[in-house]
């Protein structure tokens, strides 16, 4: 049998492999773009959504933009503002890091960013397709960020084909969409698809009001609010009476320090703090929010950073049960 000669990869081939881990479907395309505009210090954040976000997905934002420089770096892979050195990796305040975002997005995708720091007079916009750079020129823009994503897998047909119909992507849109909404109640958000507006919703609320906003529910008085705090872990949020329960998780809403996340040691203690009161094979409708010193968090898990690690897990599922058996009227 012949030897096969070992080469090294060209760019456009490694970033379309590095995609293949950030950019599962048009939802995950939405949520690195979302944090991003979050990161920025953003007040207002708006979406427009085309096909399901197969045409278009626009996230525009009010934030510190950023000059040219820095726009071109940032579509390098592994350039990122937000850590310096690994040590930084251990203690992560921002809900991006890892700087490979926007490289995997413009590898699969017809993407343009535009950007303008407040302080300048003119703004960059940067043009790419499929991971080639096309054109990076001047341009009148507001300031702060608009990225554009068009197109979305045109380079990877076979790709392409493993998404579901327009309402099954456009329902993990909005899934996407309503839960920065939730962890972020300071910044107003706008959500358009397809030229319609879906939800207009202020800055500097709360959460019962967006919860309002968005689900029907901030007066539903099945859903009992959470304040629980041991040391430096405080627990809040709302969770919904034993009476009101779902098949699935879908309506488990997990947060740790701004960030939409899950873990197994959060799932066992919702399970704990409903004990007994809901059959084995039925969820709860829970809105939690854990907020810890990011060094009690590992968030560098996995390349999409869905998932946490706690470095004391058996504390925070304590605390999570405990916080639950408190708000349903338990010890």
């Amino acid at each position: 049998m012949k030897e096969r000669a070992i080469r090294v990869l060209g760019d456009t081939v490694i970033n379309q492999i590095a995609a293949g881990e950030v950019v599962e479907r048009p939802a995950s395309v939405l949520k690195e773009l979302v944090e991003n505009a979050i990161d920025a210090d953003s007040a207002q954040i708006d979406v427009e959504i085309v096909a399901a976000g197969g045409k278009l997905i626009r996230v525009s934002d009010d934030g510190t933009g950023m000059s040219r420089d820095n726009a071109l770096l940032s579509i390098e892979r592994h350039a990122t503002s937000k850590i310096r050195e690994a040590a930084d990796i251990e203690r992560i305040a921002t809900l991006g890091f890892r700087g490979e975002a926007l490289a995997a997005i413009s590898a699969v995708s017809r993407f343009t960013l535009r950007t303008r720091v407040h302080e300048a007079l003119a703004g960059t916009e940067i043009v790419i397709s499929g991971g080639k750079v096309q054109d990076v020129r001047d341009a009148g823009c507001p300031p702060g960020t608009t990225m554009e994503v068009r197109n979305l897998f045109f380079n990877m047909p076979a790709r392409r084909k493993f998404l579901r119909s327009e309402a099954t992507e456009l329902s993990h849109l909005k899934q996407t969409f309503m839960m920065y909404a939730l962890a972020h109640t300071g910044v107003g958000l706008s959500f358009v698809v397809d030229g319609q507006m879906l939800w207009q919703l202020a800055g500097k609320t709360t959460l019962e009001e967006r919860l309002k906003d968005l689900y029907r529910l901030g007066a539903d008085a099945r859903l009992c609010p959470v304040h629980y705090r041991v040391g430096d872990l405080v627990v809040s949020g709302h969770v919904g009476l034993p009476d009101r329960t779902r098949s699935d998780r879908s309506e488990q809403y997990l947060f740790v320090n701004g960030r939409p996340a899950s873990s197994p040691a959060l799932f066992a203690a919702i399970r704990e703090g409903y004990h007994a009161t809901i059959p084995r094979d039925r969820h709860p409708i829970v809105f939690l929010f854990l907020a810890l010193d990011p060094g009690e968090v590992d968030v560098n898990v996995h390349p999409t950073k869905k998932e946490v690690r706690f470095r004391n897990p058996a504390a925070v599922r304590d605390a999570v049960s405990v916080a639950i058996r408190r708000a349903l009227g338990g010890d």
